[in-house]
């Protein structure tokens, strides 16, 4: 099956664990979701992210790559319970392109037995995620 969500940041607060070189960092970042569309409800994520370039007066002309673990929570096409994602990606360019794969067993409610993949694209046009999924 497969469904497509918009979503807002609701919260994003990041900090530096590690300085590397005057313009390269390790950060953390923990991060509350909300998405609309096919996947209605919350998500509240864990980022740990590698600049491998910043700039401090602008954050869009940053790159780096990140990994994350997205828990959601709400409905899927109308069923309800909650899953987590894992989340790997790039932000270049002022976009970041993240790859989701759905982590086994994570799913609960009626959304129990779910897994499968997904993409998701956060640039100037907006935030947009693409899954394709099975429900067992």
């Amino acid at each position: 099956m497969k469904a497509k969500a918009s979503y807002s940041v609701k919260k994003w607060e990041e900090v530096t664990y590690r300085e590397i070189a005057s313009d390269r960092k390790m950060t953390k970042a923990s991060v509350l979701y909300e998405f609309t569309g096919d996947l209605q409800g919350i998500a509240s994520v864990e980022y740990l992210m590698f600049y491998r370039h910043y700039d401090p007066e602008d954050q869009h002309k940053a790159s780096a790559s990140y990994v994350g673990l997205i828990h959601f929570e709400g409905t899927l096409l109308g069923k309800s319970g909650s899953f987590v994602f894992e989340d790997k990606g790039v932000f270049e360019g002022g976009s970041a392109n993240s790859s989701l794969r759905i982590a086994e067993g994570s799913g609960t409610g009626s959304l129990k037995g779910i897994h499968g993949t997904g993409r998701y694209l956060a640039n100037k046009d907006g935030f947009h995620l693409e899954l394709d999924y099975l429900l067992r």
